[in-house]
């Protein structure tokens, strides 16, 4: 386990949003990204709840709460041994999330390596 502080595992999920393609960011909508401890009896690294962008209309999306995305830092943390390994984990879970705010599956994200 390698832990680091809230401000800094917080610094590193900006990071990987950074990271994000420009256009790809622009195209975010209604989401919110969110760091927690831990899931309440999962073992997640991350959580998208939400409606992804390829399920929303225009007659059946609107006044609704924004998706959220949740990083979750214990879980990360738990499974680094290096600050290095905490970046690469959180860029991997929250280009993860984000992807199902996109509507990619599981099961793609997998075959792509992203799982």
């Amino acid at each position: 386990m390698f832990a680091v502080t809230d401000q800094r595992f917080e610094e590193l999920c900006a990071e990987a949003l950074d990271s994000l393609p420009e256009e790809l960011s622009r195209q975010m909508q209604n989401v919110v990204v969110m760091v927690e401890d831990q899931a309440v009896g999962r073992a997640l690294l991350g959580l998208y709840e939400g409606v992804p962008l390829t399920k929303r209309g225009p007659l059946t999306y609107s006044g609704v709460l924004p998706d959220r995305i949740t990083i979750y830092q214990s879980a990360i943390c738990r499974s680094c041994h290096s600050e290095d390994e905490v970046r690469a984990q959180v860029r991997k879970t929250v280009i993860h999330e984000v992807a199902h705010h996109f509507g990619i599956s599981d099961p793609r994200l997998e075959e792509l390596g992203w799982s």
